[in-house]
């Protein structure tokens, strides 16, 4: 930037100002360079106009002339310059394609997708059948097939969500066998556990039969820490001649070392469900402190993770199956409580709650 001198003369003038136009490259530059040279007051082009007006006459028409024409080079000088730059300047709204693209913000399975995928990966190696079945469900494949009746006990365990309005079933296939009515039952419950697809699958389906069957229960619970009033529960049933509660623990072994990891104990405890007979709790060893007590497992070395045990009798002559033919083992579990001991999460409720932060940590 030139210092500002009139008496150097209008042709000087016109070569600095030129000088200083060609290392303009931006409308800004361009007018703090108009500012310095065309402004009213303190430009190049005012102090040549205030220099002609103090001349004396003889000299007044020279003077003038030279402002005159420096002023005519500026102002097409700069104008020119000014169309150069906007036939450059990208439009609005316009993209520059030669920047980088930017990476797309890719989404992540669903921790509880994952947990369900691997079960359902661990049972199909195993030879299982993986269904999912309707999540309506008749009060007779929800409890009475499964040997609660209508004055059983074990229906205070479940808090049940009934329907305001029954619905009626659509028309299918009659259950080939097993005790349970000729005409489809009004559908007026959610169901509280998978179970109810076990009973279908034995009242279609001659032994054996080994299945897992998968998806969303519901139950009238407050959600808290550890509970949620729809959850995800894997229900498995093996039927066959010979089926014992040690094949039932090698299964259940399998499963857990599948899951978390070899070298995985698991632990049966006596207990009691109406569907089996004799019924156990099953418990692993904690993921965490390897059975030498911590607080995830309240210093006790296990982890409970599921409810199993041998089918009850009552259960094959609801489906037809004869008891003194086929024995059979069932179990059922969580996916919600497998993946909280997983990956040790304390909240159930993080799962549903669409926190990214949270979810993004599982991406796969």
């Amino acid at each position: 930037m030139t210092t500002m001198d009139p008496s150097v003369g209008t042709d000087r003038a016109r070569a600095l100002f030129d000088e200083e136009l060609a290392g303009v490259t931006s409308a800004a530059a361009l007018q703090d360079l108009r500012n310095r040279w065309m402004a009213r007051s303190g430009s190049w082009v005012a102090a040549f106009m205030e220099l002609v007006a103090s001349a004396p006459p003889d000299q007044k028409r020279a003077l003038g002339r030279g402002a005159n024409t420096l002023k005519k080079h500026v102002e097409a000088a700069l104008a020119e310059r000014e169309a150069a730059l906007a036939a450059t300047r990208r439009p609005a709204g316009a993209v520059d394609i030669t920047l980088p693209g930017r990476a797309p913000r890719l989404g992540c399975r669903h921790p509880l997708s994952l947990i369900r995928e691997e079960i359902g990966a661990i049972f199909s190696r195993l030879g299982y059948q993986v269904l999912e079945g309707p999540e309506i469900e008749d009060d007779y494949h929800n409890f009475e097939a499964l040997n609660m009746p209508a004055d059983h006990p074990a229906r205070d365990m479940q808090d049940t969500l009934y329907l305001e309005t029954p619905l009626t079933p659509a028309a299918g296939d009659p259950p080939t066998r097993g005790l349970a009515p000729r005409a489809p039952q009004p559908l007026t419950l959610l169901r509280t556990h998978t179970s109810a697809m076990q009973i279908r699958q034995m009242e279609r389906h001659d032994p054996p039969v080994r299945l897992v069957a998968i998806g969303p229960v519901y139950r009238r619970d407050s959600l808290d820490l550890t509970h949620t009033p729809m959850f995800h529960q894997v229900e498995g049933l093996v039927v066959g001649r010979g089926v014992t509660l040690a094949d039932l623990k090698g299964t259940l072994l399998s499963m857990a070392t599948a899951l978390f990891g070899p070298g995985q104990d698991v632990r049966f405890r006596p207990s009691f469900f109406p569907y089996t007979e004799p019924s156990a709790e099953v418990d692993i060893r904690c993921i965490r402190c390897n059975g030498g007590g911590c607080p995830m497992c309240k210093r006790t070395g296990w982890l409970e993770i599921l409810g199993s045990g041998m089918v009850h009798p009552a259960v094959f002559e609801y489906v037809g199956y004869d008891p003194d033919e086929v024995t059979g083992f069932a179990f059922g579990m969580g996916i919600e409580r497998v993946a909280l001991l997983k990956w040790g999460v304390e909240d159930i409720r993080l799962f549903y709650e669409n926190d990214l932060r949270f979810l993004e940590q599982f991406g796969r």
